[in-house]
């Protein structure tokens, strides 16, 4: 039910239809997000080739580990938004919202700044092959450019998840979807009167789109009664909305931060096989993203309806918001996961014609597509952590993880002869696993109970495990 300035309440009715109808419009828009990069790597790989290819796949882990802190901020802003609704402090609401604006400017800044001054040194950190090297830093300069309008959109987006609304966000992200697929082929060939700019188009396109639907995000909201229209002189340093906000937001980015830098590791072994391998890793990656992209979705969705109904005190809530959030993951998972297996070819044909590539893909697919459902239930669980509040867990979890179990053993299995690359993907699938019952085991612990922010005058809050 929306409610005053553009909120809606998710503490009242199905929750049920709560997940559903807040998770839709997530999962369009996260799809609308991925089609960026897949969109680019379809035009780069079947036109370019294998190595311009590759050039753009070595370099999404680089911008991920620059821009997951400041991620972490906005995923702080989502649970301190829901709660603070939830909790009908309207106040608190505004407050957020203005600081996380002021936070993200000044971090986008920096961030840019950084990753252009030592993006070639860090794609030598990470083997990058010699003949990709100048496409990828090309790639990349023209990208990073861009991340201020990027972090723009991305703050809109989760003060509006916070705010409960899924479905403003989607409006904005499509506008930019068409405009980066207009311009892609325009940008990389040369067509009409532009110029051919390859894979630098590629990049130039995102940012041109992202840009055009950030300025058309803001005169929107400025011309609605919204909590989030934007007014410069309310833009101040809120220090205690920063400190919590950095209490909940900075282990989410540590965490996104350093599972980055493992992923940047894993690049970096897959790497050292050579371009075909990197090829094959970029391909299967962008289908990965698609496939775990419902239970992401699902995973905000149950961020932000838990954070609203612990806020409000809504137990029952809580409770029923896992357990459907958890049903309907898994079963998209099983979907997904026989399709991977039984079609693989089919989808993996659109990036590429290359026989050998295929090949090696194909079987990639289908053993990493044995995680699905497994990280399904870890989405669903992390994100309720998130919504509770406990991100210093969700980031414990995912580190260990990592650093503990996938790396370590991918450069056992992929040192194994019988194995090679492959014990790369058979790593991934077995640390996905054992994630999932850690976070379960923590869930059931109930140690997230003592984690709420915002204080509702009846207070007495104690949902079960």
């Amino acid at each position: 039910m929306e409610g005053r300035q553009g909120g809606y309440d998710l503490t009242k009715g199905s929750m049920l239809r709560h997940v559903i109808s807040f998770s839709i419009p997530m999962l369009l828009g996260n799809m609308l997000q991925a089609l960026y990069n897949t969109v680019d790597s379809i035009w780069v790989g079947r036109f370019l080739g294998p190595e311009a290819l590759g050039a753009v796949s070595v370099s999404f882990p680089i911008i991920f580990v620059l821009v997951s802190l400041i991620i972490g901020i906005t995923m702080g802003a989502t649970v301190l938004v829901a709660q603070y609704m939830g909790a009908k402090q309207t106040d608190m609401v505004k407050r957020t919202i203005n600081n996380t604006f002021v936070l993200l400017t000044v971090s986008a800044i920096a961030v840019t700044v950084l990753g252009i001054v030592f993006n070639k040194d860090i794609l030598r950190l990470i083997n990058t092959p010699g003949e990709i090297m100048a496409m990828a830093a090309s790639y990349l300069n023209i990208f990073l450019m861009g991340l201020v309008f990027m972090f723009g959109y991305n703050a809109v987006s989760a003060i509006l998840r916070g705010l409960g609304d899924s479905k403003t966000p989607l409006k904005f992200l499509a506008i930019s979807t068409a405009i980066n697929i207009i311009l892609d082929p325009l940008l990389i060939l040369g067509i009409g009167p532009f110029p051919r700019m390859e894979i630098a188009g590629a990049a130039l396109a995102t940012t041109i789109a992202q840009g055009i639907s950030f300025f058309i995000a803001i005169v929107y909201l400025n011309k609605r009664d919204h909590l989030l229209s934007v007014n410069l002189r309310n833009f101040v340093f809120d220090r205690e909305i920063t400190i919590k906000t950095v209490k909940i937001g900075i282990p989410s980015g540590v965490q996104m931060s350093v599972v980055s830098v493992g992923m940047l590791v894993v690049s970096s072994l897959i790497n050292s096989f050579g371009t075909d391998i990197v090829a094959t890793f970029g391909m299967t990656s962008r289908l990965d993203q698609f496939a775990i992209m419902p239970s992401q979705s699902i995973s905000m969705a149950t961020s932000a309806i838990a954070g609203q109904n612990i806020g409000a005190n809504k137990e029952e809530n809580v409770r029923e918001t896992v357990k459907w959030a958890t049903i309907l993951a898994v079963g998209i998972s099983i979907v997904l996961t026989l399709i991977a297996q039984l079609a693989p070819r089919t989808i993996l044909g659109l990036f590429t014609s290359d026989y050998v590539v295929l090949e090696r893909a194909e079987y990639a697919l289908r053993i990493m597509s044995l995680s699905y459902i497994f990280s399904a239930i870890m989405f669903v669980t992390n994100g309720f952590l998130r919504g509770a509040g406990d991100t210093m867990a969700t980031m414990v979890l995912s580190i260990t993880s990592l650093w503990l179990i996938r790396l370590p053993l991918a450069r056992i299995l992929s040192g194994i002869d019988r194995f090679g690359a492959n014990g790369i993907w058979i790593a991934i699938v077995i640390s996905t696993v054992i994630s999932m019952m850690m976070s379960r085991v923590y869930y059931a612990s109930g140690r997230w109970k003592s984690k709420k922010i915002a204080r509702h005058s009846s207070d007495d809050f104690q949902p079960e495990s």
